[in-house]
């Protein structure tokens, strides 16, 4: 596991937590609402919580130090990854998010575990051909947005997702996991976060 995902992994340990009651923009120190936005810094891969009138200022996909995550999530209708296909990229579950990292020059592929993000030898032959069957893969903005992949059981959906909440969603699993199976609560919690980004999103074409 790299020292990136740590890095993310740690910031957003707060999405999963009591939030303080007087929680701050960590650039400027203005109060912040609930549902505020985040930017990621690019070299140590912070996440850090901010106003929108900071977001704004690295919203620009060129931005050298920061940059915003976006808040769109976008639900892959029709999007289909075969069990051959999933073998080939090398994760060992059904549960794993994808997206491109400006500093290490390539994709890569993360599961959630107890211990954290684990990250997996992607083969790149494998996400060529993932997206050259589905285009808007290429879409996605680097470093900020990812493919968050849950194929638990017979659920099979695809996101779109902001970085954000795919870290979210491996600090739920850190957080709540309890044995080798995981537990009540776990799977609980885990059935609520896709619940809650389907309502979330907006329809896409898996074409």
């Amino acid at each position: 596991m790299g020292a990136g995902s740590h890095n993310s992994f740690a910031a957003l340990r707060r999405l999963v937590q009591s939030r303080p009651p007087a929680e701050r923009c960590d650039l400027c120190s203005k109060p912040l609402v609930a549902d505020h936005a985040h930017v990621l810094e690019l070299s140590s891969r912070r996440l850090n919580c901010v106003c929108d009138a900071c977001s704004i200022l690295f919203s620009s996909p060129g931005a050298a130090r920061f940059r915003r995550v976006p808040r769109r999530i976008r639900f892959l209708e029709g999007f289909h990854i075969t069990d051959a296909q999933w073998e080939s990229l090398m994760l060992p579950i059904n549960l794993a998010f994808f997206y491109t990292s400006t500093a290490a020059g390539k994709v890569v592929a993360l599961y959630p575990s107890p211990a954290g993000p684990m990250e997996s030898l992607l083969e790149l032959s494998s996400w060529t051909e993932l997206v050259a069957s589905y285009p808007q893969l290429s879409e996605m903005e680097p470093d900020v947005e990812g493919l968050l992949a849950n194929r638990i059981r017979e659920a099979h959906q695809y996101y779109i997702a902001p970085i954000d909440h795919c870290f979210r969603l491996v600090g739920l699993i850190r957080t709540h996991w309890r044995g080798l199976s995981g537990g009540t609560e776990a799977w609980r919690e885990i059935g609520r976060f896709f619940e809650e980004l389907k309502r979330q999103s907006t329809g896409g074409s898996g074409a």
